[in-house]
């Protein structure tokens, strides 16, 4: 019974380690690595966005402070407090998986799932309010409150950045629900355990990462200046 028992173990390690790999910890160290090397270029991607917004609200920045002053910041306010909350269920569900607890591994992830999904939906009312306000770029409506005709193309630059910023975040938020979906149904077959979590752990690096950029784009869009547009 025992030698039956070691050899189920064996198996399930050799099924975990790829063949390109001696060791579990060498292949967590790649499955790691290659993580970072991916974040890295994407913040990158992002810090070409952030760079474009320094610049043109250094050049326009009463406009952009008006432009700031009209978005929603309680809503912001909430996003930001509902992806901390993501953060801190992502780090108990890696935690889970580091000592080989499957039924909470699935439950934390079901609840970063579903954080994820509030920070979506409050993304699309804040959307839907632009849209209704007409402060979509390029609309022959547009218009905002407080600035003088000819500032209104340099107001369609804010929104127009601050959709592309918000947007592709956004973008990255739905990758992520889409791979904590697949790791809540790989959770659910058992797969995971204190010896094989790798997948759980990287996920968790992509989530983090994704919340800290909406921790900049926070006060970046929503904070800075925000009184000189009252």
């Amino acid at each position: 019974m025992a030698d039956h028992s070691l050899t189920n173990h064996a198996q399930t390690e050799s099924l975990a380690l790829r063949v390109q790999f001696d060791t579990a910890a060498q292949q967590k160290d790649a499955s790691q690595l290659g993580m970072w090397i991916f974040l890295i270029t994407e913040i990158m991607f992002f810090g070409g966005m952030f760079a474009a917004y320094t610049v043109y609200r250094n050049w326009y920045p009463e406009v952009f402070a008006i432009a700031s002053s009209s978005l929603n910041a309680v809503l912001g306010a909430i996003n930001t407090g509902v992806l901390l909350l993501s953060s801190f269920t992502m780090v108990m569900a890696v935690r889970a998986g580091q000592l080989g607890q499957q039924k909470m591994i699935i439950i934390f992830l079901i609840l970063t799932l579903l954080f994820g999904g509030v920070f979506l939906g409050v993304k699309a009312i804040e959307w839907k309010e632009k849209f209704d306000e007409h402060h979509i770029p390029g609309q022959a409506a547009f218009h905002l409150e407080g600035l003088k005709d000819y500032d209104q193309g340099h107001a369609q630059l804010f929104f127009s950045l601050y959709f592309a910023m918000t947007g592709l975040h956004a973008l990255h938020m739905v990758i992520g629900v889409g791979i904590i979906l697949t790791l809540i149904m790989q959770a659910k077959k058992g797969i995971y355990s204190a010896d094989y979590y790798t997948p759980v752990d990287v996920a968790g690096l992509y989530w983090h990462f994704v919340d800290v950029i909406w921790i900049f784009l926070f006060p970046l869009l929503y904070l800075i200046d925000r009184h000189l547009g009252k």
